[in-house]
């Protein structure tokens, strides 16, 4: 596994939406929070998954994570942080950020409307673990 400048750069995009989403707390914009959180997850997710290779527009990371355990593709020794990154990455995939962006429209619930303190810092608890997780992977020596 080699970190290429795809991992880097993704990395600096979850960090940055992580930044946000913890001012969106501090601010009490827990939609915003829940927003920002989903990205940062995403962009963890792809920043380790660069170390496979090429990862693409996607905002739904979890399904090429899922292949990539499948197919033993990371070492052993980093199997559980794999594993760890795949979950949130499942947590907060694309119907969170549909929902965070676009409310539920079947419902006619705003996304201002569904999320609420709670769902906020249980989303930034997650993007938390996510990116540290990415950060970890992308500086194990290869």
């Amino acid at each position: 596994m080699q970190v290429t400048d795809e991992a880097r750069y993704r990395i600096r995009l979850a960090e940055g939406f992580l930044q946000e989403a913890r001012q969106d707390v501090a601010l009490q914009r827990w939609r915003s929070c829940v927003d920002n959180s989903q990205l940062a997850v995403e962009n963890a997710a792809k920043a380790a998954l660069a170390l496979l290779g090429p990862v693409g527009r996607t905002h739904t990371p979890a399904t090429l994570w899922r292949q990539a355990l499948a197919s033993r593709r990371f070492p052993q020794e980093v199997q559980a942080q794999v594993e760890q990154l795949a979950e949130h990455s499942e947590l907060l995939g694309p119907d969170i950020h549909v929902e965070s962006d676009y409310g539920n429209e079947a419902g006619w619930q705003t996304p201002w409307e569904l999320f609420d303190e709670a769902d906020a810092r249980q989303a930034l608890g997650s993007a938390d673990s996510a990116v540290a997780l990415a950060k970890q992977l992308t500086t194990i020596p290869t």
